[in-house]
């Protein structure tokens, strides 16, 4: 029981007390500090940039997985580099060239349409949060809503993820459903299928909430007509009156890596999309830049079991001797260095240059907000700005904009996240970030602007929008989740609220 409250224990400091979250309930600590970030393993210190989320890692976890045990062992990925070293050194010449490391991953690792859930050979997503974490997040519930529903209010939460999978995603559905039921202010149904986003079936829904949602999680990789329909039927849901929420990697869909000018046919990258070489070429570079120690453009059998040595003893930061999906997936990407700008060169970190993504559902990525463009790593601390303390949907942080977080967080791209479309409700406090974190996004905003929780009008419709949400501790942090509730009934239509543009 001690090790499960320690391994749940989150601190929030809000003007100047420590909320520490247990497993088991909530209290609050005067005058402690959050404890610092922990150190990233190596070459996770950029975080993440433009299409990383569309990373091999949850295709490679899927075939070094070799007993299906839902984790990764070090016997298992030194085993599996070795199996492939074999498969793919079929002249047996005791080395492996790049074009050799490219054709072969390309060969062992699954189907994008399987790695993205889309079809034939799709690998099912969790649809069960951890206890103990529903334990935590139950525990943390506000007790009542801030409005009284105009009359029963349905929700929809879909939890189809296209692209990087959160291990959160399940727990993010759960929430919302008990978020409804303590507060009587909605019910829910989940559903991991994208085919219920359709006319006939949203009739009966007053909100539909997108849980951590990625890539193109509507499409339907071998029926076109349906992937249009449901689109239409999104669309239409919102702007004819109707609500949609979403919560983190809502906003890492329907993106990818913009080409650059010089880039050859089908560009290159790291995002959904793939580039020449699919999502198997930014790790076969990786191959070749860390596992070739003499420097022959070669890798042997010996450097191949010493890259997947040194590449577990990574991932596996807390020496415990099993990596699951979830941490496998997120560390994994850790280990590709975040793109460069698309742009004919290199700029530094510090000089503004062009955003690497662009949008590939412009109608949704308005709607939404804004699309992913880099976040900084899972526990960086963010101080939050409460933007506007009299607004409604802001009532939870009682006035005293001091608000610290610790989880993954988004920057958006700046073409597409604007005070002239969205109303800002909560961002980052960018003036209290050290210059070595704002170093670690390339190409950074020259406002330093950066949205965490906004709502806007679409059509005759309302959306909101929380980007905090990666990691499970947030969903036991009361402050977000009392955000999350008005939020939802801001959407729903039942809490009034002004929802023009921050700047007209």
């Amino acid at each position: 029981m001690k090790s499960k409250i320690s391994a749940a224990v989150r601190y929030l400091t809000v003007t100047g007390c420590t909320a520490v979250l247990l497993a088991g309930g909530m209290s609050w600590v005067g005058a402690q500090q959050p404890p610092a970030a922990p150190t990233a393993p190596a070459g996770q210190g950029r975080g993440g940039g433009g299409g990383g989320r569309g990373n091999a890692g949850p295709a490679i976890f899927t075939v070094v997985d070799a007993n299906k045990d839902g984790a990764v062992t070090r016997d298992e990925m030194k085993s599996t580099f070795d199996k492939w070293f074999t498969e793919w050194d079929s002249a047996k010449a005791g080395s492996l060239t790049q074009e050799q490391l490219l054709a072969g991953l390309n060969a062992a690792l699954p189907a994008p349409a399987a790695q993205a859930g889309g079809g034939r050979g799709a690998v099912a997503q969790n649809q069960t949060p951890d206890p103990a974490h529903v334990q935590a997040m139950i525990a943390a519930l506000p007790a009542a809503a801030p409005v009284k529903p105009k009359q029963p209010r349905k929700v929809l939460v879909l939890g189809k993820a296209a692209g990087f999978v959160h291990s959160s995603i399940p727990l993010a559905g759960r929430t919302i459903e008990e978020l409804g039921k303590k507060t009587g202010a909605w019910t829910t149904t989940i559903t991991y299928d994208p085919a219920d986003i359709n006319e006939a079936n949203l009739k009966q829904y007053d909100a539909i909430f997108l849980a951590s949602t990625t890539g193109a999680f509507l499409d339907d990789p071998n029926d076109a007509a349906a992937t249009a329909a449901r689109k239409k039927a999104l669309l239409d849901f919102v702007r004819g009156g109707k609500g949609l929420a979403g919560i983190h990697a809502a906003t890492d869909s329907y993106h990818q890596n913009r080409p650059s000018p010089d880039a050859p046919a089908g560009g290159r990258g790291r995002g959904a999309g793939g580039g020449r070489g699919g999502p198997a070429a930014p790790v076969v570079t990786q191959f070749l830049a860390q596992g070739d120690k003499n420097g022959d453009q070669k890798v042997s059998r010996e450097e191949f079991g010493a890259l997947a040595d040194a590449w577990y003893t990574k991932i596996d930061t807390d020496n415990s001797g099993r990596v699951s999906q979830a941490d496998f997936q997120q560390r994994f990407a850790a280990l590709m260095p975040a793109p460069p700008p698309a742009s004919t060169g290199q700029q530094p970190a510090t000089q503004l240059g062009p955003d690497n993504q662009v949008g590939t559902w412009p109608e949704f990525n308005t709607m939404i907000g804004g699309f992913f463009k880099f976040h900084w790593n899972d526990g960086q601390e963010i101080t939050v700005k409460v933007d506007e303390p009299n607004h409604p949907l802001n009532a939870v942080f009682k006035g005293k904009p001091q608000l610290v977080i610790h989880d993954e967080t988004y920057t958006f791209g700046r073409e597409t996240y604007s005070r002239k479309n969205l109303r800002v409700l909560t961002s980052v406090d960018y003036a209290k970030m050290s210059d070595v974190d704002k170093k670690k996004e390339q190409n950074p905003r020259a406002d330093g602007d950066y949205g965490l929780s906004w709502i806007k009008r679409d059509g005759k419709g309302r959306v909101f929008y929380e980007a905090f949400g990666h990691n499970e501790k947030i969903y036991a942090i009361r402050p977000i989740l009392e955000h999350v509730l008005a939020g939802m009934q801001y959407v729903l239509g039942d809490l009034q609220a002004d929802d023009s543009p921050s700047q007209k």
